[in-house]
């Protein structure tokens, strides 16, 4: 299978001659960060700490869960040209979080290139879902994306990640310039999953190596908390015949004693979507709200 990712955002377009070099340089170079802690107090987490710098921003809708949730936005709406952001959060001990995003993830060309960084920090009996919308790099772009994860130990961690082709209406199906992203989970120093993803036409031309497929996705299950669900899908995936030419190729991989990797690649974004939260249709009752139909 090939690679998957994230980003967000979508491009507001800016009117510049070439007489205003500096308008074009504001337009196409922000750094953006954010830092998030979340806490237990009584039976609810509550998001103690929400801080963010301009373009990213930080959504925090209220729901009738146990759990906090946060969402990530962006002024403009799109990675372009050497954007840079950048996300720390910690999630204490006992609380529960969801973070996500407010719609897909849009990287717009950018002969430089843009990158994002997630840096987290899971503490003992702590659970973290990270589940943010997909990501659509369009022609042009250049976009690497690194994410850091350190789990305590019996810290649990839902983490999905899906990158589609991009604008395939518009003739820019896989038409990227270079898509790089690594995953790091660790615990107690010792690695858990330690990946890094690359897709780039220097290889060979992405649309002839990933074939029919439009869509490819991770979801990752760590932890205490999810050992029904892990042992369910682990089943369930598992036993899912290989039918020549199918829109939809999915595997299961065991990840330590508590941990469990789950692949998709899907000819449609819209196929990929539909098997990505059947697999995780029981995140609503582990959050105590459904992150899917209240976007807040």
């Amino acid at each position: 299978m090939a690679s998957v990712s994230r980003a967000r955002q979508a491009h507001v377009p800016m009117i510049a001659s070439e007489h205003t070099p500096t308008a074009e340089v504001a337009r196409t170079s922000r750094a953006g960060s954010a830092r998030l802690a979340f806490e237990r107090v009584g039976n609810r987490t509550v998001v103690s700490t929400a801080l963010a710098h301009s373009p990213l921003r930080l959504l925090t809708p209220r729901n009738h869960g146990h759990a906090a949730w946060v969402y990530t936005s962006s002024l403009g709406g799109g990675l372009v040209d050497g954007d840079h952001l950048s996300v720390e959060l910690d999630v204490a001990d006992g609380a529960a979080a969801l973070l996500s995003s407010q719609g897909s993830t849009r990287v717009y060309r950018s002969p430089r290139g843009c990158r994002s960084e997630l840096s987290a920090r899971v503490a003992p009996g702590a659970l973290l879902a990270w589940v943010p919308d997909p990501t659509m790099c369009f022609a042009g772009a250049r976009y690497t994306q690194s994410q850091d994860i350190q789990l305590a130990p019996s810290a649990s961690l839902v983490l999905m990640e899906v990158l589609t082709a991009g604008r395939s209406a518009n003739g820019e199906r896989w038409a990227f310039t270079h898509y790089a992203s690594s995953l790091r989970v660790h615990r107690e120093g010792r690695a858990l999953i330690d990946e890094r993803w690359l897709l780039d036409p220097a290889h060979g031309a992405l649309p002839a190596r990933l074939g029919r497929f439009d869509a490819l996705g991770t979801v990752l299950l760590v932890g205490p908390a999810l050992d029904s669900a892990r042992e369910a899908l682990a089943a369930q995936v598992g036993s899912l015949p290989v039918t020549p030419r199918s829109g939809l190729v999915c595997s299961a991989s065991p990840l330590g004693p508590d941990g469990l990797v789950l692949r998709v690649a899907a000819s449609s974004a819209e196929a990929l979507l539909r098997t990505t939260r059947e697999w995780l249709s029981f995140l609503p009752s582990l959050l105590g709200d459904d992150p899917w139909i209240r976007r807040g």
